[in-house]
């Protein structure tokens, strides 16, 4: 599946919060490796959840609370799982074309994803790809 990095940009926020334009993955790898800015978490999180409630506390699953606190730049690796949640998010819209259907999908837990939410799975790599290749198999109707 590939990546729509301008999507993606999107729900990180975009060009206000990432600071400048992103149009290309390897734009979207470099802000990802210089570390995603807290206003990026919040926009993802509360773009993904479906309440505040759910929104912090996806949010300090990908950062912890403590460590949140003092910082107003993420780690590369923390932005790293931020994208991670942002592009598959960005993927499940593609695969259910809606977003109401795609939040239903990312924030349940899914038998074929060991009944565990793909949000949850966001934090890994292997995780996310676990997540990907479900909605792959969606998308072209392979069986899963």
């Amino acid at each position: 599946m590939l990546i729509d990095a301008r999507k993606v940009a999107r729900i990180l926020g975009g060009e206000g919060t990432l600071g400048k334009r992103i149009r290309t993955v390897n734009e979207l790898r470099r802000a990802v490796e210089t570390g995603l800015s807290v206003e990026a978490l919040d926009s993802v999180v509360h773009y993904v959840s479906h309440d505040e409630r759910s929104a912090t506390e996806l949010k300090y699953r990908i950062v912890p609370k403590t460590t949140l606190q003092r910082r107003q730049r993420l780690t590369s690796e923390e932005s790293q799982r931020l994208e991670r949640l942002a592009r598959m998010t960005a993927q499940a819209e593609q695969v259910w074309e809606d977003r109401a259907l795609a939040h239903e999908f990312l924030t349940s837990p899914q038998p074929q994803l060991g009944d565990e939410r793909p949000v949850d799975l966001a934090r890994s790599d292997l995780g996310t790809r676990e997540v990907e290749d479900l909605l792959a198999k969606l998308e072209y109707g392979l069986p899963s």
